[in-house]
């Protein structure tokens, strides 16, 4: 018996959570049943596209009559509504992803996350990251439209949009978790997105110049958030095809913050700073007692 007990060996035993590695671990997993999600609903994707491509060749052909008077006729304006079409391909991606928190709380798979020995902000951004990928690729696949739009397949001005977009789908998709954050049904934060996405897009300027606009509408577009995630997009597209001076002038006008022309990369850290903002805020609201 005394030499059993000798040799046996005590296994050392470590309770899960706490760590810097188990919150990475379980961003990953998150992150992760996000894109096997996506993977799983080919559906999903291919409804996802088919609005902005509504948008983009249907609506851009019809508004391409107001152009020639200001573009001088050689302006194609469906190559201004593609930065806009890109953000409302990530803008309403990202918005399903977090109407899945609401689902989620329904069926209580929410509660046995939020249960597990690891923080919650590794859960939230987790799912933050996870949705912004999902988002990201569903633009992307928007880009093989860009040669159809007089927009080149250069791929420095590829990676340029793939990068904007997926700081746009991490601005969008850390908003709607705010927002799902205290949502108990999906009916309630459908109505309540009704009154957000909406007016964020089309306030951002992403159908219409925001040029000669009434002083209040104005103001609008500098308090909507998607404005700083366009404008640049935009602005990345017209450097890289050729726009007459008058037509710039009057389709991609300066977002000014009174009077001072704001810079593209001003507009970028204003948007980093907002998505971390809204994350901080949904991290806030899922550490409180359910």
């Amino acid at each position: 018996m005394t030499d059993i007990q000798a040799s046996a060996t005590v296994a050392s035993v470590r309770v899960a959570g706490g760590t810097l590695r188990d919150d990475l671990r379980a961003v990953s997993i998150v992150w992760r049943r996000e894109l096997i999600r996506f993977g799983r609903s080919k559906l999903r994707i291919i409804t996802g596209l088919s609005q902005p491509v509504i948008y983009l060749f249907v609506l851009g052909t019809g508004l391409s009559s107001i152009v020639p008077a200001s573009a001088g006729g050689n302006f194609n304006y469906r190559t201004f509504m593609f930065p806009g079409v890109l953000a409302m391909t990530i803008l309403f991606t990202s918005i399903f992803s977090a109407v899945s928190i609401v689902w989620d709380r329904e069926f209580g798979f929410l509660r046995e996350m939020l249960v597990a020995p690891v923080r919650r902000s590794a859960l939230i951004t987790g799912k933050c990251l996870g949705g912004a990928t999902v988002a990201t690729a569903q633009g992307a696949l928007m880009l093989v439209f860009a040669g159809f739009v007089g927009v080149p397949y250069s791929p420095v001005l590829l990676i340029e949009l793939v990068l904007l977009m997926a700081l746009t789908a991490f601005v969008v998709n850390a908003l709607g978790i705010v927002i799902a954050s205290r949502m108990e049904q999906v009916e309630s934060f459908q109505v309540v997105m009704q009154f957000v996405v909406l007016p964020m897009f089309f306030l951002s300027g992403a159908l219409f110049p925001l040029n000669g606009l009434p002083r209040w509408l104005s103001v609008l577009t500098r308090l909507d958030p998607l404005t700083y995630l366009v404008q640049p997009m935009r602005r990345v597209v017209f450097s890289y095809v050729d726009v007459p001076p008058d037509a710039r002038a009057s389709l991609a006008p300066d977002v000014t913050w009174f009077g001072w022309p704001v810079p593209v990369s001003v507009m970028v850290l204003v948007s980093i700073a907002l998505g971390l903002a809204f994350l901080g805020v949904a991290v806030y609201q899922f550490s409180k007692p359910e």
